[in-house]
């Protein structure tokens, strides 16, 4: 890649790049999403290589505006067609990788293994027919094409668009999309004020959970005045389950820095920073490689494409604290204090990092930025609803029958998303919940109608949960919620800064009532203890960690109250979930006293005689369940 002096460098190049692009009559792109590296993507990807090179395919891995008669490696393009193979991004159908897509038939293979590579060079490759056997198949139906799948069709990819279609790895291929087509808008066509009031209008709200107006904060910090500036993009994701803002650093890492160096040009900051999860290390992998190129090419730096416009971008990695997720602390963090939140105001937007004017959005956020620019407002207000505008990715986990990366009009219903995109639930179980926004979120219930209820910031808000960073985990009716409330505040808990008494103190009290009812030591009263625990910390607690830590407990309790109460007065879990409130008893008429089960019990809580019928102390029982899995003739039940 060369390196871009002027305006016309960087069209001539976005030109050049798209004919190359354009070129590539037939694309092979593996999967290089965290997930389906673990499940061996890379290996298959080198295969691929070797197997066209075996071909005599004129196969390009790196794009290259200028023409070639010979392709990389020896390979001969006088005879046959021009091959790019590519390490993509995530396609998001996570649970069926690793994930092979081959345009521009639009075939989506899955499940791929080392040894299937042959025949799809040999068959798909080659000769263009579909190896039938690696597509998706739902209820006896093939969808050979990835966008006929149902986890796809009722998804609607804009921040994702890129994503699982191109190389992420590539500047060249990210300009021959039309990558910087907006960033050199806005240096050359566009004011600051002009690009401000646009996003303004646009209605964009941050995707981090709070959906706090984007235009209006940007403006905010524009009316700043202050020698210095800064951007920063939060990539820290804490929320268990959470791995969106990953997904858009590995896959296109170039759409979320446009996104951060229009920012730096509407509110006058020359430096930006990218806070992200050091347990992230292919997004921080993909996010130098994207700023090393960006740099090289001109693209950052000084004097950016001869504007006399300058933005300098760096990474900082976080140490997995999420804490870290909120405005000071993160800011705190990279100037290499301890994460801890601090007393507002003031606010970011006045004395954020290094005591500057910052703009904090999310990588979601920043990824919405671009197409905004290029195609305008009534383009993107043509998704969502009037109040909440766009789309919302989602990482879709739990008892489902599609596990994934989603993503969808703000407004869609979580019956669309949990029963046609997501397939229902798995194995023909019956919903029960969903937990939405993570620790700082609530639950949703089939019972309270919240099924039909509209995905959006302030529908959520209304009924006790919130969007947060875009968790939603699936539950069935296997599921104790207490249980779910439980492991959310021993995540809260344990995360706390420690700073202040309320989420310090308050949320290890409700953690200690929590544990005490699940092990059927729970009491009359505690369920009000949690109330007034809850009301407490949310009010006084410092920063958004300890006011929204609360929330799994009380919508747990305001939906599934009943419960709480059986687990206090009943001493039963009514899902079965909780060891210590199983009851374990032994069936008299099918026991043959063979007495093994007394020998394999780890606190001798069975006694009986030898071909007489044993029985379990209740007392003594741990409910470890050793004995279930001992007796031979079933007489042991559990319940």
């Amino acid at each position: 890649m060369y390196r871009l002096k002027s305006r016309i460098d960087l069209i001539s190049a976005r030109r050049a790049y798209s004919a190359a692009f354009s070129s590539q009559s037939l694309k092979i792109l593996v999967c290089a999403g965290t997930g389906c590296v673990a499940g061996g993507s890379l290996d298959i990807y080198a295969r691929l290589k070797e197997l066209t090179d075996e071909k005599g395919l004129y196969c390009q891995v790196e794009l290259d505006h200028e023409h070639h008669s010979h392709g990389h490696d020896g390979c001969d393009s006088s005879n046959v067609k021009t091959v790019g193979l590519k390490k993509s991004g995530c396609h998001g159908f996570c649970e069926m990788g690793p994930l092979v897509r081959i345009e521009p038939y639009g075939y989506l293979y899955t499940k791929v293994k080392l040894e299937d590579c042959e025949e799809i060079v040999e068959k798909t490759v080659m000769n263009g027919e579909i190896v039938e056997r690696l597509s998706y198949h739902k209820d006896g139906v093939s969808y050979p094409r990835q966008e006929d799948i149902p986890f796809y069709k009722k998804q609607t990819r804009l921040v994702l668009e890129h994503c699982g279609h191109i190389d992420a790895t590539s500047l060249p291929e990210y300009l021959a999309i039309g990558g910087y087509s907006a960033f050199e808008k806005v240096l050359f066509d566009m004011t600051p004020d002009s690009v401000i009031k646009l996003m303004e209008d646009s209605g964009l709200r941050g995707r981090g959970g709070g959906g706090y107006p984007t235009g209006k904060k940007w403006a905010q910090v524009a009316r700043q005045k202050a020698e210095q500036k800064y951007i920063v993009c939060n990539g820290d994701e804490g929320d268990p389950g959470a791995f969106m803002d990953r997904s858009v650093m590995e896959g296109d890492p170039h759409r979320m820095i446009e996104g951060m160096m229009i920012a730096g040009i509407a509110c006058g900051a020359t430096e930006g920073y990218i806070y992200v999860r050091a347990e992230y290390p292919l997004a921080v992998e993909r996010l130098k490689m994207a700023i090393e190129q960006d740099t090289s090419a001109g693209l950052l730096g000084d004097n950016i494409l001869g504007s006399g416009k300058r933005f300098h971008l760096h990474i900082n990695r976080g140490a997995g604290a999420f804490v870290c997720g909120e405005g000071s602390a993160l800011t705190a963090s990279i100037e290499g204090k301890r994460g801890m939140p601090r007393v507002k105001p003031p606010r970011t937007v006045e004395h954020g990092l290094f005591d500057c004017p910052t703009v904090l959005n999310n990588v979601e956020t920043f990824a919405n930025v671009a197409p905004i620019i290029n195609n305008g407002i009534e383009w993107f207000r043509s998704f969502g609803t009037p109040t909440s505008p766009g789309t919302k990715a989602f990482a879709l986990t739990g008892n489902i029958s599609n596990t994934g990366l989603i993503e969808v009009p703000m407004g869609t219903t979580l019956r669309e998303v949990i029963f046609d995109i997501g397939g229902g639930m798995r194995g023909g179980a019956k919903f029960k919940a969903v937990q939405i926004g993570g620790p700082s979120g609530g639950c949703l219930t089939f019972a309270e109608d919240h099924l039909d209820m509209p995905l959006d910031f302030d529908s959520l808000k209304k009924a006790g949960a919130m969007i947060g960073s875009g968790g939603l985990v699936v539950m069935d009716d296997s599921t104790c919620m207490v249980e779910v409330a439980r492991f959310f505040m021993h995540f809260t808990q344990n995360e706390s800064c420690g700073k202040c008494v309320p989420c310090r103190e308050g949320t290890k009290r409700m953690l200690e009532v929590l544990e005490r009812i699940v092990a059927g030591k729970g009491q009359d009263g505690d369920i009000e203890l949690l109330e007034d625990l809850a009301d407490t910390i949310s009010a006084a607690a410092l920063c958004g960690l300890g006011k929204t830590a609360p929330s799994p407990v009380m919508s747990t309790i305001k939906y599934f109250r009943d419960e709480y109460e059986a687990h206090i007065y009943d001493k039963r879990c009514p899902a079965g979930a909780c060891p210590r409130l199983k009851r374990i008893h032994i069936d008299p008429e099918l026991c043959r006293g063979c007495s093994r089960c007394a020998k394999g019990c780890p606190v001798g809580a069975i006694s009986g005689q030898i071909k007489s019928p044993f029985v379990i102390d209740e007392k003594k029982c741990i409910k470890c369940g050793a004995c279930v899995s001992t007796c031979a003739f079933h007489a042991i039940k559990e319940d």
